[in-house]
């Protein structure tokens, strides 16, 4: 690994420390993300019903009001005995219970197991007062009269006697009240994410409603009258409009509400005017596309004079590659976020999860916002340049029984064929100019859900 001058440190935002300095009017990747998530705040709470708060981030901690289960019951569908009463039995010595009665999931009062009685019981049974033990049906005649019981159909017990051929332990097969959550405890803690098992444990203890912060509504707008909506007709110079799409599945990755809007064409007014009206649904706006110098560059044109609209849009210079035009600022009365990304494909998404991403999950309430980040030994063919003073992000993929990274595809902001191949971002620092298979590398990965 060749340098220029000292290292800036790890090259992942999420493990960053310390502020690069920021040289003329280019913008560090640190700079810039600091100060978008300086400028974004959590989500103010709103209860929700269960399943609506899927997805949504817990903004109390939830305490258990009832034990889980609530009561001891059943793990097998067998027989509720006292354990005392069977020990030394097996195949040549059955120990033969009298079987007073039955209990199934949500019987209220079981009958009562006394001295060489058992109940048969089936499995979320709650367990009858006097006994300590399931034998499991297997371990039975099943109340028949014909040897061991393998398997029996639902409801086909046979009351009268019942014959044992092994003995349980005191306490087997019985699932304790309180054994999954103590009334009284922490379940789930302000901050937690809020995936299936976790809708299943607050239904578990009875939470119809939860507090939570609301997932982000995001407004996805591109930008370039050459761009054509997916199953159109192309014409010449025309292409099809991936940004928005990419951006929009992103968002939704991160746990954003998403709207997305067809693309603008390059006129500033009308994406003004656009924005304008996205205000009102739109907790964070991502555009893509016209900040960079060009005579064309529509979001900068149209938010660099916002006219009667309140807010301010700063366009800067950012040392990274790709993704070097960035655009942030506030837009409206309620000082609405907007990112402005620039528009070649690799560059747009790249951005996003450096930038976006994080403010996501920033909003979402979520304690680290950040991808998790590993260290790898790069693989592939020859050295790689990488230039001075900017960190650069390729595209790999990541192998984490070996611990390895492979580049796929070049350093092109174009190269969308690469970009789908790729689960990991190969972070080579501001002042590493080259790298060679061997050098180990900060990788951010892509492809773990948090």
């Amino acid at each position: 690994m060749r340098t220029s001058g000292p290292t800036s440190g790890s090259g992942s935002p999420r493990t960053s420390t310390g502020r690069c300095e920021r040289l003329s009017d280019i913008w560090s990747v640190n700079d810039h993300l600091e100060d978008i998530l300086a400028a974004v705040r959590p989500l103010e709470p709103i209860e929700l019903q269960l399943l609506d708060a899927h997805g949504c981030v817990l903004a109390e901690d939830v305490t258990v009001p009832i034990a889980l289960p609530p009561f001891d019951n059943s793990s097998m569908d067998g027989y509720a005995v006292r354990s005392a009463d069977l020990r030394g039995c097996d195949h040549s010595a059955p120990a033969r219970l009298v079987v007073t009665g039955e209990v199934v999931a949500g019987t209220g009062d079981p009958p009562v197991v006394g001295p060489g009685q058992s109940v048969r019981i089936m499995t979320g049974g709650p367990v009858p007062q006097g006994a300590d033990a399931i034998v499991p049906v297997e371990w039975t005649d099943g109340g028949s009269g014909h040897g061991p019981a393998e398997t029996m159909a639902p409801g086909s017990v046979a009351y009268g006697q019942v014959q044992v051929f092994r003995a349980p332990e005191p306490g087997q097969y019985i699932r304790p009240r309180g054994s999954d959550i103590a009334a009284g405890s922490v379940a789930l803690t302000a901050g937690t994410l809020i995936g299936a098992p976790q809708v299943g444990l607050l239904a578990g203890i009875g939470r119809a409603f939860v507090r939570v912060r609301p997932r982000p509504r995001v407004v996805v707008v591109s930008t370039g009258s050459e761009l054509v909506r997916p199953g159109d007709e192309l014409g010449p110079g025309r292409i099809y409009d991936s940004n928005s799409f990419t951006l929009s599945a992103a968002a939704k990755e991160a746990g954003a509400v998403v709207y997305r809007v067809s693309a603008v064409a390059d006129d500033a007014r009308a994406l003004r005017t656009v924005l304008e009206d996205q205000l009102i649904r739109a907790d964070l706006i991502v555009t893509s596309g016209g900040v960079s110098v060009g005579a064309h560059d529509v979001v900068k044109e149209a938010l660099s004079n916002l006219g009667r609209t309140p807010g301010h849009v700063d366009f800067r210079r950012v040392a990274m590659q790709p993704g070097k035009p960035q655009g942030f600022g506030v837009l409206g009365e309620a000082r609405i976020p907007l990112l402005a990304l620039p528009g070649n494909p690799v560059s747009s998404y790249v951005s996003f999860e450096v930038f976006v991403r994080p403010a996501l999950r920033r909003m979402s309430g979520l304690p680290n916002p950040f991808r998790p980040g590993v260290r790898a030994t790069l693989e592939g063919d020859g050295p790689r340049s990488s230039p001075p003073g900017k960190r650069q992000f390729l595209r790999g993929v990541h192998d984490s029984y070996r611990r390895t990274v492979r580049p796929v595809g070049g350093s092109g902001s174009h190269l969308t064929g690469a970009l789908a191949h790729a689960d990991a971002l190969i972070v080579v620092p501001e002042h590493t100019t080259e790298i060679t298979p061997g050098d180990e590398l900060d990788v951010v990965l892509l492809d773990t859900p948090v």
